[in-house]
């Protein structure tokens, strides 16, 4: 009976396993060792000699792989059953089946290239299979729309930095500031800090004053705007965290209720029968 007047969730043995399963540490630390082994195998499958002598062993360790893979998706939309829906409502989810789907291009003819990719990519389910590398990844995309404004601040300023350096310095150091274009990748050598002293000096044989146009680059190309970027990461890195903390101490869903109810009912029963057996 259930007090709770509330329709549960009927499922089989192998559902429960599922949703058991899919929740256990076992499955998640089994899930990442096979995805790391998988993108070990991948790189040994780049030496030519080691290719030419294993080559039918990593193409075979390659589809167990993919089978396992796919065993993993059919055991994580069980677990959802009969909501199967409820597993691509999971954006790692989606990236994950993606993954397997483009993994299973025919290795043969036009397509061997891309199946060989497609093989690459499992090494990017290391991301969804790792909850810190998640939160890196929320974190980045989070920041995205504000490195915009980041962006477009650097680029009024390489802008303005690029055409006063075309009119200053073209005449008498064409190599690096002929035209705007050129100039504007020499300021981006000279934010990265790579032997930018070069381009600084081969001013300075001309005029003396040069130092100031390239320290004063260095100071708001690299050290303000570089740590406006580190700033939004950082703030987008707290307000995922943030997020987390607000999903795990969020109540449980409906589903979640139902399924944690139906457990309890299965458990309840076992245990009843357990009890009519040692009374008998």
């Amino acid at each position: 009976m259930n007090p709770a007047n509330v329709p549960l969730r009927h499922t089989s043995p192998f559902v429960d396993w599922a949703d058991r399963a899919v929740a256990a540490a076992w499955f998640r630390h089994g899930v990442t060792s096979v995805i790391a082994i998988n993108a070990v195998v991948i790189g040994l499958d780049t030496s030519a000699a080691l290719s030419a002598a294993y080559g039918a062993l990593f193409e075979s360790a390659s589809q167990t792989f993919l089978a396992i893979f796919v065993i993993e998706a059919l055991i994580k939309m069980a677990a959802k059953w009969p909501r199967v829906e409820n597993y691509f409502k999971d954006g790692w989810n989606v990236f994950d089946f993606t993954v397997i789907v483009v993994s299973l291009l025919p290795n043969t003819g036009e397509l061997a290239t891309l199946a060989r990719l497609a093989r690459l990519f499992r090494v990017l389910r290391l991301v969804s299979a790792l909850p810190g590398l998640r939160l890196i990844v929320a974190t980045l995309i989070r920041s995205v729309p504000g490195m915009f404004n980041v962006l477009a601040l650097m680029s009024i300023v390489f802008y303005v930095y690029g055409v006063a350096g075309y009119h200053l310095f073209h005449e008498i150091d064409p190599t690096h500031w002929r035209t705007l274009g050129i100039s504007l990748l020499s300021l981006f050598r000279i934010v990265t800090l790579e032997d930018w002293t070069d381009i600084m000096y081969a001013a300075l044989e001309h005029h003396w004053w040069a130092w100031v146009y390239f320290v004063s680059f260095v100071v708001v190309g690299t050290f303000v705007v570089i740590n406006l970027f580190i700033a939004v990461v950082i703030n987008s890195l707290d307000e995922a965290k943030q997020e987390r903390l607000h999903e795990l101490q969020a109540p449980p869903t409906r589903d979640e209720l139902l399924a944690e109810l139906n457990r309890t009912r299965e458990a309840l029963a076992r245990l009843q029968e357990r009890l009519e057996r040692d009374g008998r």
